[in-house]
């Protein structure tokens, strides 16, 4: 049993923080155990990760850390670098090293190799040396010439084992040099000269065997007593040749008989094989003449365009067992050929990818003729993706069919961030060359499902179709970064830029009509791209009743006068103390929003979808907590008795790296012990970023804040997250609330999710207590706190004020 310990080799900084994890790995290469951060790492569970073998989540068996290279290095305390393979099909590098503890305890790093003398070795080991490697021992006495031969050389003329035969006989099975072997021998038993031989063998089943004859003198006493050798069979090694041989005539034939172009690589870029059409089309693109074993990033080496596009498409083939693209050949090519390439990755008898082929087949004359009709209604001209006519279609017909299946989709709207700069600095055709490339880059990162378009200009549209959310965020990053590493070389001239994009999720309740989508999309990619560019926004799409004019607009507008006159209104829930007596207020401040001249407010719901569609929920976060706190400093009579005021937090500030220092800066501005201060977060937030969610409670806690899960049991990680997670509140979700007291199964998941926090020293808070009956049954069930109608409404904070007491001293409180 082994424990390794698992780092990130050069993380991504603008990536989520990524935490090294722990494995534990049995003799047979089982993993047994994994920590709370392998999921982060690899993207598989606890629960997963134990079911697996570690070559499941390793890139190649040369990653092995079993290997022996690889052990040595271990064994003497160093770490060593190795692939790993992610759950979602992407590679990562990561260092690896055995924990102390388990160098210093395992009994096989103090075992030792000693050389051993043949003769002592077990005669059953010789037996299969000599089966497994093909060969046979043989001895001949020089005094009684007598000749004396092991099983395996029976064996390789078919023979039985002890067949009567004579020295003279086994040289008929010699198809030639009997003569030769014999001059040999006799020169060997003359002088005790080494010798070895070639031989073509006929076995008495007439079967062809080649193999190697070779021999030496034994001596005693200084004499000559006898000759020995062995015969070492290379007949599997002669029948591996001519299947290879047989193999490469017919690849050789197939390739020379078709037209397409054919072209065959090892993985690292050395070319194994191509046709005279590949090679013909190479020499006219480059004017360079391939040889087979050149590398092609070596021969590319001055065309840097060509090697990214080749090593991107090559790359992808590895990393697939077959995938097709249809895109130009060549990017520099400037005639209208389209080819359509199809790519299969070459695996050995381990399983490990040795190499891909790529067959293109010229299909310009069917896109011609396809040009005059469907192919350019429904395709863009520069890119071949599709234009937004086929995108909306498409977009209409996948809408239709989304009550059919139980997953939501995403939009993703991208608008390239200073792309007149290209236009300014280089001519039409150069940004149309940039734009046929990039989309041909982008297309090897969407999945078959999905559907890319460019919209016009410089947009482009990704339909992420029936994709987590999680994991529509993780791709609209990915796309993100690949267009902002993605680089174009042009007149000795690096073209690079980066890209804003707005990222709507499509839930049951969104519009069905795709422009309203589009709109809500590019409505978030504008306020990404004047938030700063090079940056995406996701949001959830706004019903239809939100989304008009007089609602979408409205709210939007009222949203940003209050924020900017930090007019908004403020209330409080108090939270009781229900299984025994505590001193003191715990409150849970509320956000309400001026309605105008309706004279009302509005309500979270109605304005907080807004907030997160025009990335305002972070800005409103910060504006509750400083509106709060700078109330609190007026009413300082309330610094003792002020327990617990509870704020809550967006999945904007949850991921934001300075919420923890504008805490921090905010807190210290007011006489309250950080302590009472309680930041809600979701659990849903929880699930989705567990390890940022634990890098803010941490921050949090050096602060001197609490930390509050928010909803908990609304999901079966809830149990994991109360247990692990490092808050110090668990608030109970309203679904495990209803009808708690008539519900036996509610009653066991929230006694459940008690237990679990008193016994890792939390906090329980019942939410939504509406009756006399569910708050006898939170009572009789130990909850701490309980929150809802039954115990206190929502009031106005100004009803927190300190009550005015008239002394002869003077006043206190008001």
């Amino acid at each position: 049993m082994k424990e390794f310990l698992i780092q990130r080799y050069r993380p991504d900084p603008s990536g989520p923080a990524i935490h090294p994890t722990q494995l534990r790995v049995d003799v047979d290469g089982c993993i047994t155990h994994s920590d709370r951060h392998a999921e982060a790492m690899f993207g598989y569970d606890a629960s997963e990760l134990t079911q697996l073998s570690v070559q499941h989540i390793l890139a190649s068996r040369q990653d092995d850390p079993f290997a022996p290279a690889h052990r040595h290095r271990l064994t003497n305390g160093q770490t060593v670098l190795v692939t790993f393979k992610h759950k979602e099909g992407f590679f990562f590098t990561a260092s690896l090293g055995l924990r102390l503890e388990t160098l210093q305890n395992d009994p096989e790093t103090s075992t030792s190799i000693t050389l051993k003398d043949s003769q002592q070795m077990d005669g059953r080991l010789l037996g299969l040396a000599e089966h497994s490697a093909n060969f046979g021992f043989w001895e001949l006495d020089v005094t009684s010439n007598e000749v004396f031969w092991s099983e395996a050389m029976y064996r390789s003329l078919e023979l039985r084992t002890g067949t009567d035969l004579s020295p003279e006989q086994a040289l008929f099975y010699c198809q030639s040099h009997q003569n030769r072997v014999r001059a040999l021998l006799r020169r060997c038993r003359r002088s005790g000269q080494p010798f070895s031989i070639e031989l073509s063998i006929i076995t008495s089943r007439q079967r062809l065997v080649r193999g190697t004859l070779a021999g030496r003198a034994l001596k005693s006493g200084g004499r000559i007593q006898r000759l020995g050798g062995v015969f070492v069979n290379h007949s599997s090694a002669m029948r591996h040749d001519q299947q290879k041989q047989q193999a490469q005539r017919l690849l050789k034939a197939t390739a020379t008989a078709t037209p397409d172009l054919v072209v065959a690589i090892d993985t690292d870029f050395n070319l194994l094989h191509f046709n005279g059409v590949w090679e013909q089309q190479f020499i006219t693109a480059f004017d360079l003449e391939p040889q087979q074993g050149d590398n092609l990033k070596a021969l590319l080496k001055n065309f840097p365009n060509e090697r990214r596009l080749m090593e991107s498409l090559w790359h992808k083939a590895f990393e697939r067992d077959h995938f097709v693209a249809e895109m130009p050949l060549f990017s520099e090519d400037t005639s209208s050929s389209l080819f359509e390439l199809h790519f299969q990755s070459m695996h050995n008898d381990s399983g490990e990818v040795i190499g891909a082929v790529r067959i293109a087949k010229d299909i310009s004359s069917q896109a011609l003729q396809n040009s005059s009709g469907d192919y350019r209604m429904r395709h863009d001209p520069i890119t071949g993706l599709m234009n937004r006519r086929a995108f909306i279609a498409h977009l209409e017909r996948a809408i239709s069919h989304r009550h059919k299946r139980p997953s939501v989709d995403s939009l993703l709207f991208l608008d390239i961030d200073d792309f007149d700069g290209f236009s300014k600095l280089a001519d039409s055709g150069t940004c149309e060359r940039y734009l046929r490339e990039l989309a041909s880059t982008l297309n090897l990162r969407v999945r078959k499902r999905d559907a890319l378009a460019r919209l016009g200009g410089d947009t482009f549209a990704l339909f992420i179709e029936n994709c987590p959310e999680a994991r529509a965020r993780k791709i609209a990053d990915e796309v993100r970064e690949q267009i902002a590493e993605f680089q174009f070389e042009w007149q000795q001239t690096t073209l690079q830029t980066t890209v804003s994009g707005g990222l709507l999720i499509i839930d049951n309740d969104a519009p069905e009509q795709p422009e309203t989508l589009l709109s809500q999309a590019a409505d978030l990619c504008h306020t990404a791209k004047t938030s700063g560019r090079n940056r995406i926004h996701t949001a959830h799409a706004l019903p239809p009743e939100q989304d008009s004019e007089t609602g979408s607009e409205r709210r939007l507008q009222q949203l940003r006068q209050a924020l900017d006159e930090e007019s908004l209104v403020l209330e409080f829930q108090a939270l009781k103390p229900v299984a025994s007596a505590t001193w003191g207020d715990h409150v849970e401040i509320l956000c309400r929003l001026p309605a105008g001249s309706d004279n009302g407010l509005l309500k979270p719901e109605q304005f907080l979808p807004v907030a997160e569609r025009y990335d305002l929920a972070k800005r409103l976060d910060r504006q509750v907590i400083r509106q709060t706190l700078t109330w609190l400093s007026q009413h300082r009579l309330l610094e003792p008795r002020l327990k617990y005021c509870g704020f809550n937090l967006s999945l904007a500030s949850v991921l934001d790296d300075t919420f923890a220092d504008f805490m921090k800066q905010a807190v210290a501005q007011t006489p309250f012990n950080a302590r009472c201060f309680v930041l809600e977060i979701r659990e849903s937030h929880a699930t989705r970023y567990p390890d940022e969610v634990a890098v803010l409670c941490d921050a949090l806690h050096q602060i001197g804040c609490r930390v509050a899960l928010e909803g908990a049991g609304a999901s079966v990680e809830s149990y994991s997250l109360a247990a692990n997670l490092p808050v110090d509140i668990i608030k109970l979700d309203k679904r495990v609330m209803h009808k708690l007291e008539s519900d036996p199964v509610q009653q066991i998941m929230v006694d459940a999710l008690h237990r679990i926090a008193e016994t890792t020293g939390k906090e329980t808070v019942a939410t939504f207590i509406e009756n006399n009956e569910t708050l006898r049954k939170v009572r009789s069930l130990g909850i701490h706190f309980g929150q809802g109608y039954r115990l206190a409404r929502p009031q106005a904070l100004e009803e927190l004020t300190p009550v005015v007491v008239e002394l002869s001293t003077g006043r206190i409180g008001g």
